[in-house]
């Protein structure tokens, strides 16, 4: 039995002792950091040191509420940006300060001039404004960095020649903090210091942030402790306990034991802060170089969040009378009154994750409008199938394509098979070169695009069980999902489970049979993903068409095969962070299919052996899709081995996490660059945890020191295939994510009793 001691709280612990009787580790204490204990989970078995397993999650879960089912969506302060520059009014020069006159209007200085903000517009003056609160005393002769005061009239002055504080009345006096590990905080160069609401004082040095609380006592806080940055240039407090510390790369917002990292053109102009003021609502009002940048709360429930994502990809992202989904380009950065469109290679499976997450929203709403547009994405993916029969070349019968473009547009082809030669000799020795990639259609009026791969393929089949159980109502519907299920899943069969194109070979991703998933070492990594997801599709066929030679097939496989065996294992893991997101995604559909539809319980149970570890590895992701996913399929079972009987319920966590995800998601879906490997609450992931083993690459990758990945709102992604464990990202917002990311778990939760409406 392992037994962990914490003498503090996740944000105070460095490190936890382990008592431990396992065979693997040494009787007796160990001390392991947050990554060994990561580590650990890759160098165990999975039941036997199941103990390992609880013991790391309550660890990771240190300081959390139980998971209360369902989450009630109520509102809550949606974080949204706006910003300000010389366009609106603002002065020229860069934001020097930012305080509130006497009717709470924020009043802005720079060198050249200063600007009042009322009724929603910026009015510009020359001098002095005379409303303005100027309420600090300055201490003579100090060198100062910030002046703040506090509702009772203290104040304090931070600088390069210390903390200085002055009670009402009383002198000024200067403070030094010891710490308890022969270090003394405050003696000089302060950054930054500030009063919150509560009383407490708060100061910033470069070696952490430090804290008087209201009985006297000091805390202090460092990278260790989930500090981003120590780079401080200023300070506010909110009405709600919050403190506010500007940087010079970014903002950092403190609140209830949470630490909130704001840096980026997605929330500030620029990264440089040279002032704070929280006004009475708790809007956040930041000074820069560029202007001023607002970061308010609105209240908005989940279900509200989801109305604004559906109309802006009714509106800007669905592309063609069909309506596929991928991402698209702005006209100018940040700029969504239009956007420009264009075919992408996985139009078909995220066109199928959105039309998943209308299935779910159909059952679990009853809206007309979400079922209309989970058959607008069947009739879209029903024509990826039908585009490719009738023209010359022509797949086999069945063959889906990846996407389709208008012949209207410029041709494809023209200088494809160029780029497939180079792309083959130095990047991908299996990849195909073979023309046209881009047949057209029999009617001549589209170009569909071949070498379809598996990641389509899943997402096709997860759809379709759940467009047939959920959407489809009349038996003429529900036979119209059968052929296509048919037609796809026989074309597979009849060529030895590969998909095959209109060369007559299958495509380069497109392998499933026994022939190259067991004897051939060029799909040795695949071997396990590819047998879960074929196995997947043959139950998802049977569940839909109720043939029974899909089930006879998958025995077939399963037993002569033993391609359930090679399911256990859908990747070779190397601990947390390790394979590709994109295969991850592929697992947990195909996990989930096989859950929902398998009549065979021993094999439910082996799949569940297999998915419980697979998750507890994606879990510091702060995936909602995947947990909530797993929470579908593992909540209240066990599952037995030679060692006993274990619990395969999610951790406690899975539920908090998930909903303070979707809440995180920015409004803003433009791809904003986001810069974190110079913080100081990471753990960096070391190589055997790299995406690719055989890779030199050296690409910042890591955690935090919580042991989880980066919240959603501190980094960009279009889809959950990206890696969650990177730490910078590039963009210039000139490029729109769809916010399928955020409504396929949602709907998803609320379908499963996660979520629910009030």
């Amino acid at each position: 039995m392992v037994l962990l001691q914490s003498v503090s709280s996740l944000f105070c612990q460095r490190f936890l002792w382990v008592e431990t009787d396992l065979p693997s580790i040494e009787k007796g204490a160990v001390l392991l950091s947050p990554l060994a204990m990561i580590q650990a989970l890759h160098f165990t078995g999975f039941m036997k040191f199941g103990s390992l397993l609880v013991a790391l999650s309550a660890f990771l879960s240190c300081g959390a509420v139980a998971d209360t089912v369902p989450y009630v969506d109520h509102p809550y302060g949606q974080e949204i940006s706006h910003h300000f520059t010389l366009e609106d009014g603002l002065p020229p020069g860069g934001i020097k300060t930012i305080e509130f006159n006497s009717k709470g209007d924020p009043i802005v200085r720079t060198d050249l001039g200063g600007a009042r903000y009322t009724d929603g517009e910026w009015e510009s003056f020359d001098s002095v404004d005379p409303s303005a609160t100027w309420p600090f005393e300055r201490p003579l002769g100090l060198r100062l960095n910030h002046l703040s005061m506090s509702e009772t009239g203290a104040m304090l002055a931070a600088g390069r020649d210390g903390l200085y504080e002055r009670r009402k009345g009383g002198k000024w006096i200067k403070l030094e903090v010891k710490d308890g590990l022969g270090r003394r905080w405050g003696g000089d160069d302060v950054r930054a210091a500030i009063y919150d609401s509560q009383g407490r004082l708060w100061f910033g040095v470069l070696a952490g942030l430090a804290c008087r609380e209201a009985d006297g006592q000091w805390r202090f806080y460092e990278g260790a402790d989930g500090l981003p940055y120590n780079e401080f240039t200023c300070a506010a407090a909110g009405n709600d306990g919050s403190i506010w510390l500007g940087t010079s790369k970014g903002v950092i917002r403190f609140n209830a034991g949470r630490w909130h990292y704001r840096q980026g053109k997605r929330w500030l102009l620029d990264d440089e802060v040279h002032s704070i003021a929280i006004d009475g609502s708790g809007t956040a009002w930041i000074g820069t170089k560029g202007g001023v940048s607002k970061i308010e709360f609105r209240a908005m429930t989940l279900g509200q969040k989801a109305e604004i994502y559906e109309e802006e990809i009714d509106r800007l992202i669905k592309r063609t009378p069909y309506g596929y989904l991928a991402p698209v380009r702005l006209k100018a950065p940040g700029d969504r009154s239009d956007s420009i469109k264009g075919d992408n290679d996985n139009d078909g499976l995220w066109t199928s994750m959105y039309g998943a997450g209308q299935c779910f929203a159909f059952a679990a709403t009853g809206k007309i409008e979400a079922r209309d547009r989970a058959r607008q994405v069947f009739e879209a993916l029903r024509f990826l199938q039908r585009v490719t029969q009738g023209g010359e070349p022509s797949p086999p019968n069945g063959y889906v394509a990846r996407s389709i473009r208008s012949t209207d547009l410029p041709d494809p082809n023209i200088g494809r098979v160029e780029r497939d030669r180079v792309k083959r000799a130095t990047d991908d020795r299996l990849w195909k070169v073979y023309e046209p990639r881009w047949p057209k259609s029999e009617d001549g009026r589209w170009y569909w695009k071949s070498d379809t791969s598996s990641d389509e393929l899943d997402g096709h089949y997860f759809f379709y069980g759940l467009y047939y159980d959920l959407v489809a109502g009349s038996d003429a519907e529900k036979e119209e999902v059968r052929a296509v299920v048919r037609a796809l899943t026989n074309h597979l069969i009849e060529n030895d489970f590969n998909l095959t194109d209109h060369d007559g070979k299958p495509t380069r991703w497109g392998f499933f049979g026994p022939r190259s998933m067991n004897h051939d070492e060029n799909w040795q990594v695949e071997r396990g993903l590819n047998s879960l997801s074929l196995l997947s599709y043959l139950t998802v066929a049977e569940h839909v068409t109720g043939d029974a030679v899909y089930s006879e097939t998958l025995r077939e496989l399963r037993d002569v095969h033993a391609y359930d065996a090679n399911a256990m294992v859908p990747k070779i893991q190397r601990g947390i962070g390790s394979g590709n997101q994109s295969d991850d995604e592929m697992a947990f559909m195909g996990f989930y299919d096989l859950l929902r539809y398998s009549k065979d319980q021993h094999f439910r149970g082996r799949l569940l052996k297999a998915f419980y570890p697979y998750w507890t590895l994606e879990q510091p992701e702060l995936n909602p899709f995947f947990n909530f996913v797993y929470a579908a399929c593992g909540r209240g079972k066990e599952v037995g081995d030679p060692w006993g009987v274990h619990s395969v319920e999610p951790w406690t966590g899975w539920l908090d996490e998930s909903i303070g995800s979707l809440r995180a998601f920015s409004l803003d879906r433009a791809n904003w660059a986001h810069s974190n490997s110079h913080r100081l609450d990471l753990i960096r992931l070391p190589r055997q945890q790299s995406i690719d083993p055989f890779s030199l690459s050296t690409r910042d990758r890591g955690v935090r020191v919580n042991g989880k990945a980066l919240p959603v709102d501190e980094r960009h992604f279009n889809h959950w295939n990206t890696d969650a464990f990177q730490l910078d990202y590039g963009g210039d917002g000139s490029v729109l994510a769809c916010g399928t990311v955020f409504l396929l778990p949602y709907y998803m939760g609320l379908y499963h009793g996660f979520i629910e409406s009030p």
